[in-house]
C-alpha cells in the first residue's frame, strides 16, 4: 500500500482499518472506524481535503478525487464505493450505496439513505434526495428506496465489507 504525506500532511485513519497492499492514498485525508480500502483504489486528498466517516468501503479500483481549492469531497458513515467508481469533490452522506463505476461529479449531494445505481453518472450539482434511487446517463430518480433496500443492500454490503476485511487481518 501507498499511504503518503504531501505538503506536510499525513492521512490519519480511525480504528480497525483494512488496507489492501496496493491500494493509494495520498494527503489530506481522514478517516473514521471500520473502513476498508480495496485493490486498486485510490484516495487522493492532494488538491483538497477528503473526509470519511466510520464503517465506509472503497472498493477495488474506486477513485476518490476532489478539486482544487473549490470542492472537497466529504463521506458519511456506512457508506460503499462499489467498484471503480469515481467519487469527486461532492458529499455523500450516510447509508448510501455507490453502485459499481458509478460517477459522482463535483458539488453533487447524495443525501442519506440513497442507491446511485451501478454504471450511473451524477452530473455536477446534482441533489439526489434523502431515500431516492438513481440510475442511468444522466442519472435521474427511478423510484424511493424501500426499507427492505435499506437493510437488505446499503446495510448488508456495508456490513459484509467489514467482515471481508476481517478475513485479510486475521
Amino acid at each position: 500500500m501507498i499511504i503518503k504525506e504531501l505538503n506536510g500532511i499525513k492521512p490519519q485513519f480511525g480504528k480497525d482499518c483494512f488496507f489492501a497492499e496496493n491500494c493509494v492514498i495520498i494527503g489530506d485525508v481522514k478517516t473514521g472506524d471500520q473502513c476498508s480500502f480495496w485493490y486498486n483504489a485510490v484516495v487522493r486528498g492532494d488538491v483538497h481535503y477528503i473526509r470519511i466517516g466510520n464503517k465506509v468501503n472503497i472498493q477495488d479500483g474506486a477513485v476518490i478525487h476532489a478539486t482544487y481549492k473549490t470542492s472537497p469531497t466529504t463521506i458519511g458513515n456506512n457508506v460503499s464505493i462499489g467498484h471503480n467508481a469515481l467519487v469527486h469533490g461532492c458529499t455523500i452522506q450516510d447509508n448510501v450505496l455507490i453502485g459499481m463505476g458509478a460517477i459522482i461529479m463535483d458539488g453533487c449531494i447524495i443525501e442519506s439513505n440513497s442507491i446511485i445505481a451501478a454504471g450511473a453518472v451524477v452530473t455536477k450539482n446534482t441533489i439526489v434526495d434523502s431515500g431516492s434511487i438513481y440510475a442511468g446517463t444522466p442519472a435521474k430518480k427511478i423510484k424511493d428506496i424501500s426499507e427492505e433496500l435499506i437493510s437488505g443492500e446499503i446495510d448488508r454490503i456495508a456490513n459484509n465489507y467489514v467482515k471481508y476485511a476481517g478475513w485479510y487481518k486475521d
